[in-house]
């Protein structure tokens, strides 16, 4: 496993044990953006493959500090980093320039060279992202949990567009062509957002029937539902990445048993090549344990798809998981949703056991998908170990 995946696996690891729910923004989703971001800019500016490698790793490694607050989280983010590069016997001079990079993270830091600009630029690159205003409230509502801070629409505007404007701007050239267009809309749209109260009384009365028809509805303040849309759609995103790494390996394993057996096997008849055969054996043995665990990983589990009104009116049923209802009439499942989105607990505790038992299923799939790299790493291993054996006995 090369050192850019362990950071990976750590980080998740990390922040799964140690980070603070109130985090909702500096997560592991933020992190994972800042990640992608990082490998388009390496793409644009065409960086080498040593640098490139620099780079993702300041990406999965520059907000570990997190896990201790917020205060000097720069500097903690560096020591959680040298400590585990250092670990993984990670040359010191690379380490350094890892450490340097997320130095640079810190917006009253002055990026000088074309990595640090890069690094800069990845951090910020939700200053362009379509989602930016969804993804600022994130970040208020963490300062609220974290920090005590409360700011009012107007201040939380202002301030934006301040940032956008004044204290922050694109490094490289291919941010400047590629992200400016939509940070300079993100930037229009907060402005329009700060000139609404001065459009005048029918403006004003309106917002004011429509605040009394969503009171009317009791929904949920809009940092829950953001809350809850991001982490489904960072368990989304966490599936796929798991769905991803099977299909490797099965790809991987049925490419190794075809060769096998369209070259290696039909040699085995002779008697030269008896040395062969328990090497070959090993091989085969391991690519199918592989491709064993990688379905199981892959694998659905569907449950029997069916519910009573009594189950519905005792609130044991999540009608968020099609597996609940796939097997009901169109009209029990509307009825059952009616009942649901009228009871604000019920629908919050479904939303709730909704994350929950993804987070159960993505716990299996990484499990299991832990068991398939070990067996196949072993199984490579064995396998060369046994083919140069066989070769020497002769």
């Amino acid at each position: 496993m090369d050192i850019v995946q362990k950071a990976e696996d750590f980080v998740f690891q990390l922040f799964k044990d140690r980070l603070s729910s109130s985090y909702i923004y500096h997560n592991f989703n933020h992190t994972l953006r800042v990640v992608n971001s990082s490998k388009v800019l390496i793409e644009g500016e065409k960086i080498g493959p040593e640098d490139a490698e620099i780079l993702l790793l300041c990406a999965w490694l520059h907000d570990t500090g997190y896990i201790d607050g917020y205060e000097k989280h720069e500097a903690n983010s560096i020591a959680i980093a040298t400590d585990f590069l250092q670990q993984n016997n990670y040359p010191q001079e690379r380490i350094d320039k890892v450490a340097a990079l997320i130095r640079v993270t810190e917006l009253c830091v002055q990026p000088e060279t074309l990595l640090e600009k890069i690094i800069r630029d990845a951090d910020c690159s939700h200053f362009a992202d379509k989602n930016y205003l969804e993804i600022s409230e994130l970040l208020r509502e963490e300062w609220k949990l974290t920090q005590d801070k409360e700011y009012s629409n107007s201040e939380w505007n202002l301030g934006n567009r301040d940032m956008l404007t004044q204290k922050h701007r694109f490094y490289t050239d291919f941010a400047k062509k590629n992200w400016q267009p939509g940070k300079d809309k993100n930037t229009a749209l907060l402005q329009e957002k700060i000139s609404k109260p001065k459009k005048g009384k029918n403006k004003k009365m309106k917002t004011i029937l429509n605040q009394k028809k969503l009171e009317k509805f009791d929904a949920p303040e809009r940092g829950i539902d953001t809350m809850f849309r991001v982490t489904l759609s960072n368990h989304t995103r966490l599936s796929d990445i798991a769905d991803s790494k099977a299909n490797i390996l099965l790809s991987v394993n049925a490419i190794i048993i075809s060769i096998a057996l369209s070259t290696l096997i039909p040699k085995l008849d002779s008697p030269t090549n008896a040395h062969l055969v328990y090497p070959t054996f090993i091989m085969l043995i391991f690519s199918v344990i592989s491709i064993i665990f990688a379905i199981l990983s892959t694998r659905p589990k569907v449950t029997s798809g069916t519910f009573t009104r009594k189950d519905i009116e005792d609130q044991k049923v999540n009608l968020l998981f099609f597996g609940n209802f796939y097997k009901m009439p169109l009209e029990e499942y509307l009825w059952a949703v009616n009942v649901m989105m009228k009871d604000k607990e019920y629908l919050y505790n479904s939303m709730i056991k909704d994350l929950y038992f993804l987070g159960l299923v993505l716990n299996r799939k990484y499990k299991l998908l832990r068991i398939t790299y070990m067996v196949f790493m072993v199984g490579i291993i064995a396998s060369v170990v046994a083919f140069v054996m066989a070769f020497r006995s002769l």
